[in-house]
């Protein structure tokens, strides 16, 4: 069992090599590589969370684990590996299924790509980091992971931004909005890594070790809780407290948390697969996971009272409504999803900012399942308009509507009348808005959100209760209201009536998904609950309070409160009536009728709040206005001038050492040889008479000499 910890990741990651080096050039094998290697994980980690799910005792007393030394330093040893409790079951249960049901509907909406094997390859990384992390039995290793997604979501996001026009339909514009989406995603992710990382140094450097058994341990958390450092204005504060808040800055840039939310919409310009298996099931739900494995950190210090929990919900609660307000202005189809996004990840930090971490939990799987199936449903809705529009085009029809917006297959204010056109894409969104929306009883988006909203009610954080309550109502209006523009009315575009259902592959995955999105959220329903909490019992609480009750958490049932589940659904119900009032009960045109009603609250949202405007005016400015300043620094100040003043000096140097070696060492040795051989000559030349009698002479005396020292 633990040795198949290792092939869960190894084998997407195996995929991705064999596509890159060898089956590039055929799509069909490098599809099926991927494919059958998630497939063969999916079933594995289902093998392994099942394991759990029956037996939950004893896998928290013996987790699976697959450990190995990694590198050694000093007198140490860091040690790495996988390792699978009740919290990594649950997230082994969603991931490697999602991606398989994601990627096999890529199989039709990416059909016609002519990078198509590239698309495979870059999923089955990404598949690779996700499972990676959520296996990995230390906060290293986990991090590279972590940075691995990152990799993939900027070439994900971008996918299409390096493509030359002539090869797709997509124009130009849209070629730079992928380039700049993907580029601003990856650097404000960034900004949250670099300050968790640095709470991760601190972390090694307090505990000695990043493995969450070590580090997260009652004697680690103990000293982290007593120990404390000074900070400007806030005074003595806990180690725990610091290194918390640390690390939820990279959730918060993960999971696109205000005020690091802005990178999520944009990178809706990558294709559709691509939004629904990395911003809304898998990547940006790390971050909520990486909260829920470190929340003994959050938790340690009096309960929750150190003022990392109450960070956390104030971000939570307040990402909820602030994402779920532009969710209502939006008229592209994705865009409404990514902020329902932001705002539902925003529930999951509230709930985890008021303790209830089974709740969060329970959240973040049956989100998982409902958005995913939104966004493959959106992209069904997509392929199904640019089809319609292409034939449309081909027999010379129109739509009057189209002479005064431009087309886009994006627009819902060109669809309209799609439930006739395409019923399974239309009957299974329906499926994942009503849970979305929290529909009572019957889908797992109620069940899910009504527990974070019984746990604020009764631990009495009675701000949190109502701004997500406030939320749940403007998130069921947005919901209702896309369900509407898309599928009810009359088509308001030559698209729109030629549209045509998707093909199997694309709507099998819908099916499936549709099922989990209404069911799945029956495992949880509290025992308090009258009636149905006495066949279900609470199954999801009482597997995951396994856990919390092992990290030293405080979980007990809630007493069935009726007030909370009456506010939320009041709130759900409302929200979908108010919708229909507003677009279901006539045909709408063009203009959105809040516009007119709301007028600059509407234009507010519309916009963003000007949020991506005040970051280029302070933080890009500012940035900018900074790089001149280091390029003048560099230009004209400092650096040049020093780097020119060595160079002058450099050469004057040159010159007087050139000088001194010419004169004083070439030219001496040189004038000094020419001198001895003068010497020499004159010598020699007064034995040189030019008579032969001297020189018989010479060689007589050297003869007799010769014959003397002979004889002796």
């Amino acid at each position: 069992m633990n040795g198949v910890l290792f092939l869960i990741p190894a084998l997407p990651f195996l995929a991705f090599v064999f596509i890159v080096l060898f089956t590039h050039q055929n799509r069909r094998v490098s599809a099926g590589l991927t494919i059958g290697a998630t497939a063969i994980a999916w079933l594995l980690g289902w093998y392994i969370a099942f394991q759990a799910f029956l037996n939950p005792d004893e896998v928290m007393e013996a987790p699976f684990r697959l450990t190995l030394p990694w590198f050694a330093g000093g007198y140490t040893v860091f040690y790495t590996g996988f390792q699978v409790d009740l919290l990594t079951a649950v997230m082994l249960f969603m991931v490697p299924f999602l991606c398989f049901l994601i990627f096999v509907y890529s199989l039709g909406y990416m059909e016609k790509d002519p990078r198509f094997s590239r698309f495979f390859a870059y999923l089955a990384l990404f598949a690779t980091g996700m499972l990676g992390f959520i296996l990995a039995d230390n906060l290293l290793l986990a991090f590279v992971f972590w940075e691995l997604m990152g990799v993939c979501s900027y070439l994900l996001i971008g996918f299409w931004a390096f493509r030359r026009p002539e090869e797709t339909h997509i124009d130009t514009a849209q070629v730079q909005r992928a380039r700049a989406a993907s580029l601003k995603a990856f650097l404000t992710t960034r900004v949250g890594d670099t300050i968790m990382l640095v709470g991760i140094l601190l972390l090694y450097a307090l505990t000695g070790s990043l493995r969450w058994d070590e580090a997260l341990s009652p004697t680690s958390l103990k000293a982290l809780a007593e120990q404390s450092t000074y900070i400007p204005f806030l005074g003595e504060v806990p180690w725990a407290t610091v290194l918390a808040v640390l690390i939820f800055w990279g959730a918060i840039g993960k999971s696109a948390q205000f005020p690091l939310h802005v990178w999520l919409p944009d990178a809706m310009e990558g294709p559709t697969p691509v939004s629904a298996l990395i911003h809304a099931a898998t990547m940006v739900s790390a971050g909520v996971y990486l909260i829920l494995r470190t929340f003994p950190l959050f938790y340690v210090v009096e309960e929750g009272a150190n003022g990392a929990m109450g960070f956390v919900a104030f971000i939570g609660a307040f990402t909820a409504l602030f994402a779920a307000t532009m969710g209502v202005a939006q008229f592209d189809i994705k865009r409404v999803l990514a902020y329902s996004t932001i705002s539902q990840l925003g529930y999951m930090f509230a709930a985890l900012g008021i303790g209830a971490y089974v709740a969060a939990a329970f959240h973040l799987l049956m989100h998982a399942f409902f958005k995913a199936l939104l966004f493959l449903g959106a992209g069904s809705v997509i392929h199904a308009m640019e089809h319609g529009h292409e034939h449309a085009h081909e027999h010379g029809h129109g739509h009057r509507t189209e002479e005064s917006l431009p087309f886009n297959p994006n627009d819902m204010r060109l669809m309209g009348g799609l439930f006739r056109r395409m019923p399974r894409t239309a009957w299974t969104f329906v499926a994942g808005g009503l849970s979305l929306a929290g529909f009572p009883l019957i889908t797992a988006g109620f069940w899910s959100k009504d527990e974070i909203l019984a746990e604020a009610w009764y631990t009495g954080h009675s701000v949190v209760f109502w701004t997500l309550a406030i939320a749940a109502f403007v998130t069921a209006f947005y919901t209702g209201r896309q369900i509407f523009l898309v599928f009810f009315g009359e088509p308001r575009s030559a698209a729109a009536q030629h549209a045509t259902e998707s093909p199997t592959t694309m709507t099998l995955p819908l099916v499936i998904l549709a099922f989990f999105a209404v069911a799945a959220g029956w495992v949880g329903i509290p025992e308090a609950f009258p009636g149905l909490g006495a066949v279900v019992r609470g199954w999801f609480q009482r597997f995951l309070g396994v856990q919390a009750e092992a990290l030293g958490l405080h979980v007990e049932a809630l007493p069935f409160e009726p007030a909370p589940v009456l506010i939320s659904v009041a709130m759900a119900l409302g929200g979908l009536g108010a919708s229909w009032l507003v677009y279901g009960r006539r045909p709408i045109g063009v203009t959105d009728p809040l516009q007119g009603a709301l007028g600059g609250l509407w234009m507010a949202w519309h916009r963003k709040y000007w949020v991506d405007e005040l970051y280029q005016a302070t933080v890009v400015a500012f940035a900018r206005w900074l790089s001149q300043v280091a390029y003048r620094f560099d230009d004209a100040w400092v650096i040049d001038p020093l780097v020119d003043g060595v160079g002058r000096f450099g050469r004057w140097l040159g010159a007087r050492v050139r000088r001194f070696i010419d004169e004083q060492i070439i030219d001496r040795a040189v004038n000094g040889t020419a001198w001895l051989s003068n010497l020499v000559g004159e010598w020699f030349r007064q034995i040189q008479t030019g008579q032969v009698q001297n020189y018989l002479l010479a060689v007589l005396a050297a003869v007799t000499v010769l014959l003397v020292l002979g004889l002796f």
